[in-house]
């Protein structure tokens, strides 16, 4: 892209170093990146803290239904809800808004947390790739769906379906229809706010336009299933060269010789304070096995009735990836997050799950079905069974076999992800858009993409021919029996 610039719009999880080969770039953001030198400028914008304020309380409360099994999707809606308020202050700057298009860029470079990135390319003008960093079904952008053996998302099923797998696919893939409807309107109200009548994008549509789709999975994850030539896998894009353990985690480490360790994440978005049962249970299970574990959680947090296990070493922050490439590592406890999931796979190390909320859940589905790892309910989480899978994936050395062999194919790409992704923008910046990559089918009344035109002709057709052969039967048989009557007089 040398000579090129591209604005990328990020909303959370994909900094801007992704795109480090890029010449000059632009990023915008909704939270801080870290101070520190780059080749490219960052502005970060934030909302009133007013409205931070309630969005954390909306996403709190929304993490703490979910979490504690009595989700709503009333409450997504309402996090949308705050996202798309969010959207609007950010498009009411005018002076930033003037500023990006004053720079006249010549690709926008969208990460789809929500819609807002979409909203601001739109009102750019500007053509834009996006970037789908979330399992592959969470958004319906064109791709094909044939429900018997790709799954809806939130159905929980491989691609190995039964009948009644088949029947349940089919009546998921409505509902998940209608939830996509019902999240884009919460950003109605932004649209007609910033859009002039007769120019509003209708998201749906919007989705459509990106020239391409790159998706941070790949088809050692995945479930094979068609693909249009828009669409990139890039799993592996986070991946940073392997840097040295630190010294205190490595002594912990050689405590336990041959044996190993396990390392245990779960995110950013449980604490101890939030749930002290469920780390207790994991504490105790974790006192039952011979290797060290390395546990990312708070200290300050942790519970003081407590005893922390003497094989488990606790810390605010660790090395993840560094520590997935340990020669010791024996196996990895996380929640199912995809970029934790990439990691494991890119370095081999088979898995036990506790998916939490949104995409984990099924990207667990996957890990079980790949058989590089199994998954616990958070609600059925009890020391004993937690550590009875722990030992199962660590001793049955088939976990481990796949899990590499996973590796092997998210390794053996002839181009690296970073390079995939620098290497197709640079295709659409040089052919002036992707129009060649996108099918007919985009611009398609919804009853031409079914065939239900033809589908109505051949019947309004084979209706005819019978009625018409009916007629003629009836005329034959009339005629048949006045001639009788003739012949009998």
């Amino acid at each position: 892209m040398a000579g090129q610039r591209v604005l990328l719009l990020v909303g959370f999880l994909l900094p801007g170093v992704l795109l480090s080969e890029a010449a000059k770039i632009l990023t915008i953001s909704t939270v801080d990146f870290k101070k520190e030198e780059k080749s490219y400028q960052v502005i970060s914008w934030l909302a009133p803290e007013d409205h931070q304020r309630e969005f954390k309380k909306s996403f709190d409360f929304f993490l703490e239904e979910t979490l504690g099994g009595r989700g709503k999707f009333e409450n997504l809606l309402n996090v949308l809800e705050y996202l798309a308020l969010q959207c609007s202050h950010f498009l009411n700057r005018k002076d930033i808004m003037d500023s990006l298009k004053n720079e006249n860029f010549d690709m926008v470079i969208v990460e789809t947390f929500d819609y807002c990135p979409f909203l601001i390319a739109e009102k750019l003008g500007k053509p834009f790739v996006a970037i789908l960093s979330t399992s592959f079904g969470s958004l319906e952008f064109g791709l094909p769906i044939p429900l018997s053996y790709v799954p809806v998302f939130r159905s929980l099923l491989t691609d190995h379906m039964d009948f009644w797998g088949r029947v349940k696919n089919f009546l998921m893939f409505f509902s998940f229809c209608r939830r996509q409807q019902h999240m884009q309107s919460t950003f109605d109200n932004t649209i007609k706010e910033h859009f002039t009548e007769g120019s509003r994008p209708v998201l749906s549509h919007l989705l459509l336009k990106a020239e391409l789709w790159f998706i941070n999975s790949d088809f050692a994850f995945d479930f094979a299933r068609p693909l249009l030539p828009n669409t990139v896998y890039v799993g592996g894009l986070m991946e940073k060269p392997i840097k040295p353990v630190p010294q205190d985690l490595e002594n912990f480490i050689a405590k336990f010789g041959d044996s190993g360790f396990v390392l245990v994440t779960l995110g950013s978005m449980v604490n101890t304070c939030q749930y002290p049962e469920i780390f207790k249970e994991m504490n105790n299970a974790f006192a039952h096995l011979p290797q060290g574990v390395i546990w990312k959680c708070q200290c300050s947090h942790w519970p003081k009735d407590v005893h922390l296990a003497a094989n488990v070493k606790i810390v605010d922050w660790l090395p993840q990836s560094d520590l997935l490439a340990h020669p010791s590592i024996r196996l990895f406890v996380t929640h199912g997050g995809q970029n934790s999931i990439m990691e494991a796979i890119q370095h081999g190390v088979p898995m036990v799950g506790i998916p939490l909320f949104g995409d984990q859940p099924e990207n667990m589905v996957r890990v079980e079905a790949k058989k590089f790892g199994v998954s616990i309910q958070l609600k059925k989480l009890k020391a004993e069974t937690l550590a009875l899978k722990m030992k199962q994936i660590m001793e049955d050395k088939r976990y481990k076999s796949a899990a590499v062999a996973a590796s092997v194919i998210l390794r053996s790409h002839p181009l690296s992800p970073t390079q995939r992704l620098v290497g197709w923008i640079d295709h659409v910046l040089q052919t002036g858009g992707a129009t060649h990559l996108k099918p007919y089918v985009f611009q398609q009344p919804w009853h031409e993409q079914y065939l239900l035109d033809v589908f109505v002709f051949l019947l309004g057709l084979t209706l005819g021919t019978l009625w018409l052969c009916g007629k003629l039967l009836g005329m034959a048989v009339w005629w048949l029996r006045g001639a009788r009557k003739v012949k009998e007089t």
